[in-house]
């Protein structure tokens, strides 16, 4: 590796031709891109980030950023198309992914956008497809592609700023809305245009503004066009026509040309779109009918460094862009320039023409030929075919001097005192002086098409290129000192040595000379014929010199020998330099890199490759101190580099040096300041004399204003303070009657509330314990049907995954399967390409070591010639002689040439050889193409599997699409509940008022049976009285014959029986009121309805009874049936025991008397016993019988209490 390193500082340049190629970061933070770099560039610290692109890229197309402000999308083009998106929050810029068209051949993407959520990305593919890429970059997944055209360019794609899923895109008679739905992107606008957009912008959800090349402005909304209008205003169309009869009076061949709205971009107010050459219109909204009207008009200013200052105006710009707080707007040109402006600045100025500002400073806007560099200032010279020359200071890293001409530039030479410089111009050499603010012509040569130029380091010398001569002039006398001239091709390069001694050069004839610059003698030479040079340069002892070429490779030379050659791997170098330290040299290649390599030169292939350029370098040079390595190349691009030593060599930079400070200026310029100068001085002093006279009067007048304002105010005051004392009283007054009635609201209010607050507390209470009573019924069956559903799940989910297992299985067996075949193809490509760059390293080798040597015995035979030749004039004796030796070296010549012709036939060998392993590389191939077969049939089933996933979602929708019913179902049940709640609830309402009813009747029942014992009890009473008068009477009657005692007895029983209450009552009966007679019989109506019902019940009551008794008769019959048949037995046994007697006395008739009478008492005593046994057995069964009949008269009782009868007669006296 090499011990030198180059790190990117500065840029100057803009890199045109890609598609929105400036963008702004944040407020104060450009990024744009440059060389093959993209700069992150601080407009007002002034400092640059660098974000270096791909190796081995063609071309940078398009840049996007996202509108988080994080990531940025760069479009390349190489081999093949690729996105690269890198993370600017990220110090070093990372990247995140790189994009490409997989399947899909793509070459390059034109235009790029970012979704406004940042999570996606739009990539327009270029022609003949047209492809639009639709991607999730994070992860690398194209969601979806869609051909946009079949045959003009696209410009433009963009997202709706509100919706991901909506995409814009224009170009050429095209204007298309797409729309990402099911997997794809579908046209949602059936517009069919024929205009060329150039650019669109969102402004809403629903509208679009597009512009054309002809300068028309074209609304759209929800893809249709509403209206469309003119870019320019008439004075803007008359200019125009102008400059168009100009150029047509110059060249009337050339068409007029209208403004092409080449950019539009929106902002809160409007939008700003470009309108023709150099001009920006800015537009803004009105309120009527959203239409927009023409506010501003901001131009490209001249340039007064031009020889044609109205030529910046003709600039095209390319890109608009706003800051993110829509402060500035930013644009850049077709000729590689940027401008800004600030907005608010722009809309002050509205009498005057606003005009850019260059955003950093002016930049080449072509190729540039020449660079150089001084000793005694921080400067650096550039010259390029835009007809300019420029001085940069690459200290402050800012532009100091530049200065356009008529004619072309080809190379420029900066004197080591950094006060003069020499131009190579297409007619003659200027010698130049750099003023303050100008480039003024000092002394002119007649030296035409000077590609190459340099001052020696003593600066009194300087060299000039014409053709294949090398002129070299004194700096004091102008005089011409020596002309070089050896070169038979056009000489490319220069170098003078470190004492300005020696002139080195280099030419396209393949010579590197080395000049004595006092002699004007050529030192050394080494020509290669087959060799183009381009550069070279000097090692500091200037005992090497390094050459590059058209043969690719790096050349050292030595003593007019070539000591050591580095290949370059197919890159051809163009330019070279060398540190001062001499530890490092730094190449530039024609594909735009560098390259440092180490000195001394490296036998392998050792060096470090940077991107820096887009196009060829065209020259290059090292700083004096060895701080800074400069670079320009064929993209217009200067490009500093900081160099550091890793090993500390090299001339280390002095810290008290200096750069000198001192600057040329003409006498006639410093008297023309001065008198400026002294003008202005006293125009100042006029000024403050006027000025302070100005001031005087003002202040007279603003204090006789002051006094009568004053005055007035005072007054003003006064009477508004009387207005606030009365309002003061009388708000005072409206705040107590306010306070008093909002008293008495508050008492209502809390009276009602707590009303409230009780009645809805119960109807809460009484809801609350229904809604709980609902919930749990819910619960249950939520939790049944849960469980059902569940249950279901659990069966689907096993049967999926045993699916899922049994493929996946397949699937990892075919990856492995494939795995291995991948690998093992990979191991076989990998052997032929080993074997292949083996015997391609052999045959180099062999041919080179053949080709040194018979190069050598080429020369020698040349040099032998050519001896032979000079001396055959002397010689002419040893003709003969000669003539054998030279038969002798023809033979010699011969066998070379069968030597060379057996070496063809075994490189034609080797050849075969190579042609049969390539046909093993195409058998490989056709293996892959198999493997790729085999996957694309494991993609198919992969297919089948995902469509059979697919039924079993469908049958899972199925099943939820059945559950809903069932749902509906269960709603339904429920809102049967509530409603048998209702009329449960009714029910219970119901219940209740029965049970209330019941109650009430029970307490009637108790009245009426209270009032019938009463009743019951006077009925006995009267039977008592009754019985007592029956009884009296019928001993009254036992007077019948007597009449005194019966009169008496009548009289007695008058007097005790009737009492004066009684004759009363039958008396007074008559004239009872009717109203108590009717409630008396509406008492009597219901006492005889209650003794009805009582009488039912008592019917039946009876009848219960009746089965009762009937069923207690029909036991006491069995058991007099069994007292008959124990009876029987009695008698039975009895007649038995007679028997035995008369068998007993009829066998002892021969006893004697005592014995028989003792027996007979015997069997006396027992028969009575025997008796008394059965009579005590009855009388048990009697005692019996009687408390059974007692029983059932008690039960009979207590059933039928006594109710006395109308049909019930007194019974008959007994005397």
């Amino acid at each position: 590796m090499a011990a030198v390193v180059a790190q990117s500082h500065h840029i100057f340049g803009l890199r045109t031709g890609v598609r929105n190629n400036l963008l702004f970061f944040d407020e104060q933070t450009v990024i744009f891109p440059s060389g093959n770099n993209c700069v992150r560039y601080n407009i007002d610290q002034k400092w640059q980030r660098f974000i270096p692109g791909t190796e081995r890229s063609h071309s940078m197309q398009a840049l996007a950023i996202s509108a988080n402000r994080r990531y940025l999308a760069v479009a390349e083009r190489g081999e093949k198309g690729t996105i690269t998106v890198y993370d600017l929050q990220h110090e070093q810029s990372r990247k995140r992914k790189v994009l490409t068209g997989g399947e899909v051949a793509v070459q390059e993407f034109v235009c790029m956008a970012f979704s406004p959520d940042s999570k996606y990305l739009l990539g327009q593919a270029g022609g003949p497809e047209w492809t639009l890429f639709y991607w999730v970059w994070e992860k690398h997944k194209v969601m979806a592609t869609v051909k946009t055209t079949s045959t003009g360019p696209i410009s433009q794609v963009s997202f709706n700023p509100q919706d991901n899923t909506q995409i814009c895109v224009s170009g050429n008679g095209v204007f298309k809305l797409f729309r990402y739905a099911e997997g794809a992107l579908k046209q949602s606008n059936a517009v069919k245009e024929t205009q060329n957009i150039l650019s669109h912008a969102w402004m809403s959800e629903e509208r679009v503004i597009a512009g054309t090349e002809t300068g028309r402005l074209l609304v759209f909304e929800s893809g249709d066009l509403r209206w469309e209008m003119s870019v320019t205003s008439k004075a803007s169309t008359q200019e125009a026509e102008r400059r168009t009869e100009k150029k047509s009076e110059d060249a009337p061949s050339v068409p007029a040309s209208l403004p092409r709205v080449t950019a539009i971009t929106a902002y809160s107010k409007g939008f700003a779109c470009s309108a023709g050459p150099g001009t920006v219109c800015l537009f803004e909204k009105t309120e009527e009918k959203d239409n927009y009207r023409r506010t501003r008009e901001i131009k490209i200013p001249p340039d007064p460094c031009s020889n044609e200052p109205s030529q910046a105006e003709q600039q095209e710009i390319t890109t608009l862009c706003i800051s993110p707080s829509e402060e500035t707007l930013a644009t850049s040109t077709d000729r590689g320039q940027l401008y800004h402006i600030t907005l608010s600045s722009a809309e002050m100025s509205k009498g005057e023409q606003a005009q850019f500002e260059f955003l950093s400073h002016s930049f080449h806007s072509s190729v540039i030929t020449g660079l150089s560099i001084c000793m005694r200032k921080p400067l650096i010279a550039t010259c390029s075919l835009d007809h300019s020359v420029r001085i940069w200071n690459f200290e402050t890293n800012a532009l100091e001097l530049y200065k356009e001409f008529q004619e072309e530039l080809y190379s420029v030479a900066l004197h080591p005192s950094g006060l003069f410089i020499v131009v190579g111009f297409s007619d003659k050499i200027r010698l130049m002086n750099l003023l303050t603010d100008d480039i003024r012509t000092f002394k002119e040569f007649t030296v035409r098409g000077c590609r190459e130029c340099a001052f020696s380091h003593g600066g009194h010398m300087f060299a000039a290129v014409n053709g294949n001569v090398i002129h070299i002039y004194s700096t004091t006398t102008f005089n011409s000192i020596l002309n070089l001239k050896g070169h038979n091709g056009k000489v490319r390069s220069i170098a003078w040595s470190a004492d300005d001694s020696h002139l080195v050069s280099c030419g396209m004839d393949g010579a590197v000379y080395e000049w004595n610059t006092l002699s004007g003698k050529r030192e050394s030479e080494s020509v290669l014929k087959s060799c183009s040079y381009t550069g070279v340069a000097l090692s500091p002892e200037t005992k090497s010199i390094f050459a590059v070429g058209s043969d690719c490779t790096l050349k050292e030379i030595h003593d007019c020998q070539i000591l050591r050659e580095v290949v370059s791997d197919d890159v051809l170098y163009t330019t070279i330099a060398m540190t001062h330290s001499g530890r490092a040299l730094f190449t530039g290649t024609a594909i735009g890199t560098v390259r440092a390599i180490k000195y001394p030169l490296p036998l392998q292939k050792e060096w470090t490759e940077y991107q820096a350029h887009s196009a060829p370098i065209t020259k290059m040079v090292v700083t004096f101190d060895d701080q800074y390595l400069l670079t320009v190349s064929e993209d217009g691009c200067l490009l500093i580099w900081k160099i550091i030593d890793k090993e500390g060599w090299g001339l280390k930079r002095d810290k008290e040096m200096t750069y000198a400070e001192e600057i040329l200026i003409t006498k006639s310029d410093l008297e023309e300041k001065n008198q400026i100068m002294l003008e202005l001085k006293t125009r100042v002093e006029e000024l403050k004399m006027e000025n302070e006279y100005q001031l005087r009067l003002k202040d007279m007048t603003y204090n006789e204003k002051i006094k009568d304002l004053t005055e007035k105010f005072t007054q003003q005051m006064e009477s508004l303070r009387t207005e606030n004392k009365v309002l003061k009283t009388e708000t005072e007054k409206q705040e107590v009657v306010h306070h008093e009635a909002l008293i008495e609201v508050m008492e209502r209010h809390s009276k009602e509330q707590q009303d409230l607050e009780s009645t809805n507390n119960q109807k809460l209470m009484l809801e609350y314990e229904k809604h709980q009573e609902l919930q749990l019924k819910s619960q249950q069956m939520q939790e049944s049907y849960e469980e059902k559903l569940r249950q279901l799940e659990d069966s689907k989910v096993r049967a999926l995954e045993e699916i899922t297992q049994f493929y996946e299985a397949k699937i990892q067996e075919k990856v492995l399967t494939l795995g291995q075949c991948q690998d093992e193809s990979w191991q076989q490509v990998r052997e032929f390409e080993e074997m292949t760059k083996q015997m391609e390293e052999d045959t180099d080798r062999e041919l080179q070591d053949i080709r040194v040597k018979y190069e050598r015995k080429l020369r020698e035979e040349k040099e032998t010639n050519l001896r032979l030749k000079g001396e055959t004039g002397v010689m002419k004796k040893k003709f003969s002689s000669l003539q054998r030796e030279i038969d002798d070296r023809n033979v010699e010549i011969e066998k070379l040439k069968v030597e060379q012709q057996k070496l063809l036939a075994f490189i034609k060998s080797l050849e075969k050889d190579i042609l049969g392993l390539k046909r093993g590389i195409q058998e490989s191939h056709l293996t892959i193409q198999d493997k790729d077969k085999l996957i694309y049939d494991l993609k198919k089933k992969n297919q089948e599997l995902e469509k059979f996933k697919f039924v079993l979602d469908y049958t899972v929708k199925d099943l939820k699409s059945k559950i809903e019913p069932r749902e509906n179902d269960i709603k339904e049940l429920k809102g049967q509940i509530q409603e048998m709640e209702g009329e449960l609830d009714q029910f219970h309402k119901k219940n209740t008022q029965l049970e209330l009813t019941i109650a009430n009747l029970k307490l009637k029942l108790k009245a009426t049976d209270k009032e019938m014992h009463k009743e019951m009890q006077r009925v006995r009473d009267v039977e008592a009285l009754v019985q007592k008068f029956k009884t009296d009477l019928h001993n009254c009657v036992g007077f019948i014959q007597e009449p005194k005692k019966l009169k008496e007895s009548i009289r007695n029983l008058y007097e005790r029986y009737v009492q004066q209450s009684d004759v009363v009552e039958m008396v007074g009966g008559v004239g009872v009121d009717t109203d108590i007679q009717r409630e008396y019989s509406r008492q009597r109506e219901h006492l005889e309805k209650n003794v009805a019902s009582l009488k039912k019940k008592l019917a039946n009551e009876t009848e219960v009874h009746q089965a009762v008794k009937v069923k207690m008769m029909k036991e006491n019959v069995f058991l007099i049936k069994e007292i008959n048949d124990l009876r029987k037995e009695l008698m039975v046994v009895r007649a038995q025991v007679h028997d035995y007697e008369i068998q007993v006395g009829l066998n002892k008739k021969n006893k004697p008397k005592s014995n028989r009478d003792i027996r007979m008492t015997a069997s006396a005593g027992t028969a009575t016993r025997l008796e008394e046994e059965a009579e005590r057995i009855i009388q048990l069964q009697r005692l019996e019988l009687q408390r059974l009949r007692q029983e059932v008269q008690g039960q009979s009782r207590t059933l039928t209490p006594p109710t006395p009868s109308a049909s019930t007669k007194l019974p008959a006296l007994t005397a």
